[in-house]
């Protein structure tokens, strides 16, 4: 019997233009290894709290402390909780609210000679870890283009290096996600 792969939709919800990306992603794929999936594919590094939210259930890593209640994300593959042209969403950084939306656009066989998960296409670059969610980075986006700006040295110095935000590459999320494989 072969695997059945997700190709899933992600997309940043309340930056314009969207940022977005699609992967294809073993259903056998428990809600852990697939946070790892988006980690990789939009480009973000993993340094903060994240949650899923399906069908009004929340699910994430345990919090020992019991302030969050998560269910064990460990605990639930993505062929259990979603189908052909479902929707569910990604919170990554309860700080800064990065809330992605995953939809499930095709349900297909595993190629036999292919290895997933796998990023297909996407658009734009991801935003900045802590640059203060969607109304940060647009501030951050208006003061970098502008060199003017009077926060234009001072974002400059903070990014730390040469910051595109239309530029993504698929085959490089590619090669990140083989790690997951």
């Amino acid at each position: 019997m072969s695997r059945q792969i997700f190709q899933l939709r992600i997309s940043l919800i309340d930056v314009a233009p969207v940022i977005w990306r699609r992967v294809a992603v073993p259903g056998g794929f428990t809600l852990d290894r697939l946070h790892r999936v988006i980690q990789y594919a939009m480009g973000w590094q993993d340094y903060h709290l994240h949650s899923f939210e399906i069908e009004g259930v929340q699910f994430g890593v345990p919090d020992p402390e019991g302030e969050l209640d998560l269910r064990d994300e460990l605990d639930v593959r993505l062929d259990a909780i979603a189908g052909k042209d479902g929707r569910f969403s990604y919170v990554y950084d309860f700080g800064d609210w990065w809330e992605h939306e995953i939809a499930v656009e095709a349900l297909y066989p595993a190629e036999p000679d292919e290895r997933y998960p796998l990023c297909l296409e996407g658009d734009r670059g991801c935003p900045p870890e802590d640059v203060g969610g969607a109304q940060g980075y647009a501030r951050f986006l208006e003061a970098l283009r502008d060199p003017g700006h009077p926060e234009h040295e001072a974002m400059r110095e903070w990014i730390g290096r040469r910051f595109d935000p239309a530029f993504f590459d698929p085959d490089r999320a590619t090669v990140l996600l083989r790690r997951l494989a």
